[in-house]
């Protein structure tokens, strides 16, 4: 029997400030009527194909069953057609282009059951303008998988492990040593890392928190179950409600208090010290090129 949803979930680059937002929610409506529409965010930074990821893999385990409608395209866009990828024996199907926006949450969600590429132009949207894929290929499918089409009639079949990959920094260990990278830094300026917990805190409690390099130190942080339990001006490493660790201060950004951004490069050392933990220097740091491999 043919999956029906009632759900789409859907995640862009395309802001607020024009019309984009609203005419997917129409297309939708009018392919689907009674389709709910969630929108998780529409404020991802134009054609950032990793931040997009990242947000969408930190939203999967959380997102209700249904489709995932995602539209965030590189400047110039993959040649290979978009893709819809389903996902926990068809409880979920995600759609989006195949440049590696999808790639975390659904090795996330335990990996592909099957895809298809978007390739049957039967379910596009017709236009006499110059095609948008999300508008007229991404939001179309999305809106016939609700109401009923089977995944199958929208395109051929892919094998999953020929979609793009995603391409993310991993963590490095070395003499000891923690070399990794600043993920992301929220609105409230928390700085989250792709450093393991479980490997971090094998190797200590406390770390001097240096980036790239020890030459350029930017301060000392332990771990803490909060940032409450921080004072004025210090920072410190916590468990955040993604379950991946983040570096906070107490009601101050602690991106601004390191002068870090996502993209540099971090390195953690391990320091036998049972002082609170609390910035001790500053430095003015700048981006750094990070080492990525392919996950």
């Amino acid at each position: 029997m043919t999956e029906r949803y009632d759900t789409i979930s859907f995640l862009s680059d395309h802001g607020r400030t024009d019309e984009f937002v609203g005419l997917v929610h129409s297309v939708v409506h009018h392919l689907a009527p009674g389709t709910h529409v969630i929108d998780v965010t529409h404020e991802i930074d134009p054609h950032d194909v990793r931040g997009g990821g990242l947000t969408l893999a930190r939203a999967a385990q959380y997102l209700c069953s249904g489709v995932v409608l995602v539209s965030v395209d590189t400047v110039t866009p993959s040649p290979r057609p978009s893709v819809a990828v389903e996902v926990g024996g068809g409880a979920s199907v995600l759609v989006g282009p195949d440049n590696g926006v999808l790639a975390p949450a659904v090795a996330m969600v335990g990996g592909a059951d099957r895809a298809v590429r978007l390739t049957n132009e039967e379910y596009f949207l017709p236009t006499s303008a110059a095609r948008s894929e999300g508008r007229d290929v991404l939001a179309p499918a999305a809106a016939h998988l609700c109401a009923g089409v089977p995944l199958d009639e929208l395109g051929e079949e892919a094998d999953p492990a020929g979609l793009m990959p995603a391409t993310f920094p991993l963590t490095r260990f070395e003499d000891g040593k923690v070399l990794g990278e600043v993920l992301w830094v929220d609105r409230f300026g928390n700085v989250q890392l792709n450093v393991d917990p479980d490997e971090l805190f094998e190797l200590g409690q406390r770390f001097e928190l240096f980036t790239g390099t020890e030459e350029r130190r930017a301060g000392s942080v332990g771990r803490v179950g909060g940032a409450d339990q921080l004072g004025t001006g210090e920072v410190g490493i916590v468990l955040d409600a993604y379950g991946m660790l983040s570096v906070v201060a107490n009601r101050f950004p602690a991106a601004e208090q390191l002068r870090i951004a996502a993209g540099d490069a971090i390195t953690l050392v391990p320091v036998d010290d049972d002082a609170a933990p609390g910035v001790t220097t500053q430095v003015s740091l700048g981006r750094t090129s990070p080492t990525e491999d392919r996950s």
